[in-house]
């Protein structure tokens, strides 16, 4: 992977330290095809991704205390606990984070999958107090996993203050565009992770966001740095309002 400039390979460290995390700071990440596809034919991101965006993708895990994502987003890709990649887990150490990130699952219905439900590090659920399924997850969970916020839709501001109060300050959220369009509405995100995968898909895929109204004024987004692993182009941008 070289830097456009100055060139030449990256380590580990030198990525970290490209998108060192700050605590109190929410980062999205997402990858998209030239032709602006968030997903393959199949729906998922995990089709149009490469080993550039991969270890990308790894190291923003790595350097983060909570991952959070979309109940859908969930379920499309097969999400389970979150793992830091083994070769990672020096450098997560070094910054002094617990050995694995939090997975937080944001959802209005509250169903969740046995794959997260049963999972030997069951996830955060992040829903509302009109949630149909809210005391079966507390019984489930533990009230303690479960952080009900707003009350008839997830009021994401004060989830995630709710999320640094337990010391999970460095959000990563994967998407999916709805909750990354949620978010960006109500001026929570402050930079975003995109790599653009080089190819074009045709159909009618999903692109990053998805609001019901146009951004108004449109959010303002400055460049940080681009990286290029052969024709994939992986870019930090810093989020205005």
């Amino acid at each position: 992977m070289e830097r456009l400039a100055p060139s030449g390979p990256l380590s580990d460290e030198d990525l970290a330290s490209l998108y060192e995390h700050r605590a109190g700071r929410v980062r999205a990440n997402f990858v998209a095809t030239v032709d602006g596809g968030a997903t393959g034919d199949d729906g998922r991101s995990g089709t149009i991704n490469d080993e550039a965006d991969l270890r990308v993708f790894e190291v923003l895990r790595a350097v983060a205390d909570v991952v959070l994502v979309g109940a859908g987003t969930a379920r499309t890709e097969g999400y389970g606990p979150v793992r830091v990649a083994e070769h990672l887990r020096p450098l997560r150490a070094a910054r002094g984070l617990a050995p694995e990130p939090e997975l937080a699952v944001v959802t209005r219905s509250g169903l969740l999958g046995e794959r997260l439900l049963g999972a030997d590090r069951p996830p955060l659920v992040v829903t509302s107090a009109a949630c149909l399924h809210l005391e079966e997850l507390r019984d489930r969970l533990g009230p303690e996993r479960v952080v009900v916020h707003g009350e008839h839709e997830v009021d994401l501001a004060a989830a995630l203050a709710a999320l640094h109060e337990r010391g999970l300050g460095r959000v990563l959220t994967e998407g999916g565009p709805h909750l990354f369009g949620g978010l960006l509405t109500a001026g929570l995100v402050d930079e975003l992770c995109l790599t653009t995968s080089p190819r074009l898909v045709g159909g009618h895929p999903p692109r990053i966001t998805a609001a019901h109204e146009w951004f108004d004024p449109p959010r303002a987004a400055t460049l940080e740095h681009v990286l290029v692993e052969g024709s994939t182009v992986l870019t930090r941008w810093s989020l205005g309002s």
